[in-house]
């Protein structure tokens, strides 16, 4: 029986391209900066995000992190969703390890911070207060739906932001799928923005790895932050040559992700006590749950759709998310519907 896994698209292995591609890596050791493989996915990342240098890092997460770190100094305040990855889902690392204070305000519905709220959160000169240096966005915003923000609102507060006398660091961990929906280049979506991540590990099928770009200043020291969390990497260029392909070859393709993500919640919407959320899917994630007055929790219903080799994401007592990847075709959409349909019939 073949593995159907929804649980996330981080769950990708390497295509036969990557691996071809890693298998003849030319290689150096990039802690002195002369891996060329690396040196030509970081520049190649950056010229997609319309950045002056990239920066590869093993994750996301570090990505964020070596970030707000390169913006902020102790003590000083990052705005930032109560919703977002980097609030939620990265260990705290903001505060424990680089003493930046995190101000958390309401994400929006469409995933997007309240301009008057960002506002309001800006710090007056004060000696009680932490200074306000940096804000951060998501883009797809991950629990808000998979929800794409637009450029418009993009640059509303990159305009704020600079009048303000901040920095605007955007989370674009699935940036290109965002660019897709919205059929807007990724470099424009992250202009506004000073600095932005995006994960090649996720959505884009490589095996490992992020890119954060900047300016070449700002990413000299987001590089000795690397360093310092442990990130510098030597013969990496294994690593980057799958991300090269990636960017090459798997951007273009999102489409048919969203598209297949359309026909699973289609199908999801139709089964007896299955409630589809508004909106979903924007992207490539479906947000669904089962209606109170079932007789099955979403753990229960988890456990026996994994006996059928069907692996989702349990993201409440009721509720799942379910993400469409490069490893997802039709037939496997099919087959998950039909799966959920007989599990709701108990």
């Amino acid at each position: 029986m073949d593995l159907i896994d929804l649980r996330s698209d981080t769950v990708t292995h390497p295509t036969p391209a990557m691996r071809k591609a890693m298998a003849n890596a030319v290689v150096g050791d990039d802690v002195f900066g002369d891996d060329p493989t690396v040196n030509e996915l970081q520049e190649k990342a950056a010229s997609l995000v319309g950045k002056e240098a990239g920066l590869f890092v093993p994750s996301g997460t570090m990505g964020n992190l070596a970030a707000v770190l390169a913006h902020c100094g102790r003590g000083d305040e990052a705005i930032l969703g109560n919703q977002s990855h980097t609030f939620l889902y990265e260990a705290g690392g903001i505060a424990a390890l680089g003493g930046v204070h995190p101000f958390p305000i309401p994400n929006q519905p469409d995933g997007t911070l309240s301009l008057a709220d960002i506002q309001a959160s800006i710090r007056v000169d004060d000696p009680h207060y932490p200074v306000t240096r940096l804000v951060l966005l998501e883009n797809t915003q991950n629990r808000c739906g998979g929800v794409p923000i637009s450029l418009e609102y993009t640059q509303s507060v990159g305009e704020m932001t600079r009048q303000r006398g901040l920095k605007l660091h955007l989370d674009g961990a699935r940036l290109f799928n965002a660019a897709v929906a919205l059929e807007v280049p990724a470099a424009q979506l992250a202009e506004p923005a000073d600095s932005v991540t995006f994960c090649l590990s996720k959505a884009l099928c490589a095996p490992v790895g992020s890119v954060l770009c900047g300016t070449r200043d700002f990413i000299y020291r987001a590089r000795r932050i690397r360093k310092q969390l442990g990130g510098g990497m030597r013969q990496a260029g294994i690593l980057a040559a799958a991300g090269i392909v990636a960017l090459d070859e798997m951007i273009e393709r999102l489409a048919e992700d969203h598209y297949r993500a359309g026909l699973l919640a289609t199908g999801l919407a139709k089964i007896p006590g299955m409630i589809l959320d508004a909106g979903t899917p924007a992207t490539n994630m479906v947000f669904v749950s089962i209606d109170a007055d079932q007789f099955i929790t979403a753990s229960q219903a988890a456990a026996r759709l994994a006996d059928e080799g069907i692996r989702v994401q349990v993201v409440g007592p009721r509720r799942f998310r379910l993400v469409v990847h490069y490893w997802i075709d039709e037939k496997a959409i099919g087959r998950t519907v039909e799966t959920f349909a007989r599990v709701m019939k108990g």
